[in-house]
C-alpha cells in the first residue's frame, strides 16, 4: 500500500499544482483577473474530471486483469480507453471553444471578471484533449501498480507549467492569455510522454494499437455509472462558485484560492485512494476477499490519521500561505474565517476518499452513482440558502462540510455491507 502510495501522492498533489501555480501568478496581476481565472478554472476542471472514469474505472478494470494474471488483456483495456479519452476531448472543445461567453455567464460573476474568464477559457480548453489522455493512461498505469512513472511526468509537467506560466504573463506581458498558453503547452507534454509508455508497453505485449470499436464501446458502458458519480460531484462545485460569485468579486476571488486548496488536500487523501483502487481491484481479481477486506481496513484507518494531520496543517499554517495568493485585504478577511471550516472538515474528508477509491477498484459504480446523486440533494438547499439568508462565504463551506458529512455516511454504510465484494477477472 504504501509503495502505491507515495508515488500516488506526489503525482495527484501535483495536479493541483498547475492550478494553484495559476492562482498564485494570476492573482498579482489584479482581483478581477483572479476572480476571472476562478470561473473559468472551475468550468474547465469540470469539462476534465467530469471524465474522471477515464483513470478510475481503467484501473480498476486493468487492475483486475493483472490479479488474473491477464497482462495482454490489461494493456488492451488501456489502449481502448486512450482512444475514448481522445475522441471524447475533441468532441467538449467542439462544444466549449463557441460557448465561452455563454458557460461563464451562467456564473453571474462582474463584466470585469468574465472578460477574463473568457479569454483564460477559450485557450485552456485546446489542452483539454490532452488532459483526457493523460487520465486515461495514468489509469493504465496504476492498475499495472505502477505509480512511479505517473509522479516523475506530473512533476516534469508541473515543473514546466510554472516556468512556462511566469514567462508568458509576465515576461511576454500576455496576462492571463499567457497563464492559458502556458498550461496548454505543459498538458501537451505531459500527454505526449504517456503515449509514448503505453504504445511502448503495448508493443511488448503484442498488443494492437489501432481503435477497436467494441472495446472503446464497453469502456465508454462501463464508465456511466462513475460519470452519473462524477457530474454529481461536479455539480456540487460549480453550485459552490455560482454562489460564491454572487456574494461579490472578492468572495469568489477567495474562493477560488479555497477551492484551490481544498483539492490539493483532496488530491493528498485520494493517494491512498489510487492504492485502493489498484489493490482492491487486484485482490478481487484474483479471488482474495480477505485480502481486498483487511486492505479496506487499513486504507481507512491512514485516511483518518492524514486527514487529522492536514486539517491540523492548515488550522496552524492559515497566516502564512494566504498572503502568497493575494494582497487584496477584502480577500483575504474572506479567507481566513472560511479555512477554518476546510481545517475542520479533513478528518472527515480522508475516510470519504479511501473508501470511495476502495469502491471504485471493486467496480462498485452504480452505488456510487446513486450514493453521489442522494449526497447532491441534500448539499443544494443547503448552499442555495446561503445568499437567501444573508450568509457570508464561511456560511457556503459550512454547507461543503455537510457534502462530505452526507457522502461518508453513505459510503460507510456501503463498506459495511460487503456487497462490493465481487470476484473475477470482470465484474459481471
Amino acid at each position: 500500500m504504501v509503495a502505491l502510495a507515495l508515488p500516488a501522492f506526489g503525482a495527484l498533489v501535483a495536479e493541483p499544482l498547475f492550478v494553484m501555480a495559476d492562482s498564485a501568478i494570476v492573482g498579482h496581476l489584479g482581483t478581477p483577473q483572479l476572480a476571472g481565472l476562478g470561473v473559468a478554472a472551475t468550468l474547465l476542471t469540470t469539462a476534465v474530471n467530469v471524465f474522471i472514469f477515464l483513470a478510475y474505472a481503467t484501473t480498476a478494470a486493468v487492475a483486475r486483469r493483472v490479479g488474473a494474471g491477464d497482462l495482454s488483456a490489461a494493456v488492451r483495456q488501456g489502449v481502448d480507453g486512450i482512444w475514448l479519452a481522445l475522441l471524447l476531448g475533441v468532441l467538449v472543445v467542439a462544444v466549449a471553444v463557441p460557448g465561452a461567453p455563454a458557460l461563464t455567464g451562467l456564473f453571474g460573476a462582474s463584466g470585469n471578471a468574465s472578460g477574463y474568464a473568457v479569454t483564460y477559457l477559450r485557450i485552456s480548453c485546446l489542452g483539454i484533449p490532452a488532459m483526457l489522455i493523460v487520465l486515461a493512461a495514468t489509469g493504465v498505469l496504476r492498475g499495472l501498480q505502477d505509480t512511479r512513472t505517473p509522479l516523475v511526468v506530473a512533476v516534469a509537467g508541473f515543473t514546466a507549467n510554472a516556468g512556462l506560466n511566469l514567462a508568458l504573463v509576465y515576461g511576454a506581458g500576455l496576462g492571463i492569455a499567457g497563464s492559458a498558453w502556458g498550461t496548454v503547452t505543459a498538458q501537451c507534454g505531459m500527454a505526449a510522454v504517456y503515449l509514448a509508455v503505453v504504445v511502448r508497453g503495448a508493443r511488448r505485449h503484442g498488443v494492437p494499437l489501432r481503435p477497436d470499436l467494441a472495446g472503446i464501446r464497453a469502456c465508454a458502458t462501463a464508465g456511466v455509472p462513475l460519470l452519473v458519480r462524477t457530474i454529481s460531484l461536479r455539480a456540487v462545485l460549480v453550485i459552490a462558485t455560482a454562489v460564491a460569485a454572487r456574494l461579490g468579486d472578492a468572495e469568489v476571488a477567495a474562493h477560488q484560492i479555497l477551492v484551490t486548496l481544498w483539492s490539493l488536500l483532496a488530491f493528498a487523501l485520494d493517494a491512498i485512494a489510487i492504492a485502493g483502487q489498484a489493490i482492491i481491484g487486484r485482490c478481487l481479481g484474483a479471488g482474495d476477499t480477505d485480502g481486498a477486506r483487511a486492505a479496506c481496513r487499513r486504507m481507512v484507518g491512514w485516511g483518518t490519521a492524514v486527514g487529522v494531520v492536514l486539517g491540523a496543517l492548515v488550522a496552524v499554517g492559515r497566516p502564512l500561505f494566504i498572503p502568497l495568493f493575494t494582497s487584496d485585504p477584502t480577500v483575504r478577511g474572506a479567507l481566513l474565517p472560511a479555512l477554518l471550516v476546510v481545517a475542520v472538515t479533513q478528518p472527515i474528508c480522508g475516510p470519504v476518499f479511501v473508501l470511495d477509491g476502495v469502491l471504485m477498484g471493486a467496480g462498485d459504480g452504480p452505488y456510487l452513482a446513486w450514493a453521489m446523486v442522494g449526497t447532491l440533494a441534500v448539499f443544494v438547499p443547503a448552499a442555495l440558502a446561503v445568499p437567501a439568508l444573508g450568509g457570508a462565504l464561511t456560511a457556503l463551506w459550512w454547507a461543503m462540510a455537510l457534502f462530505m458529512l452526507t457522502r461518508l455516511l453513505f459510503l460507510g454504510a456501503r463498506a459495511r455491507s460487503g456487497r462490493w465484494i465481487v470476484t473475477g477477472a470482470v465484474r459481471e
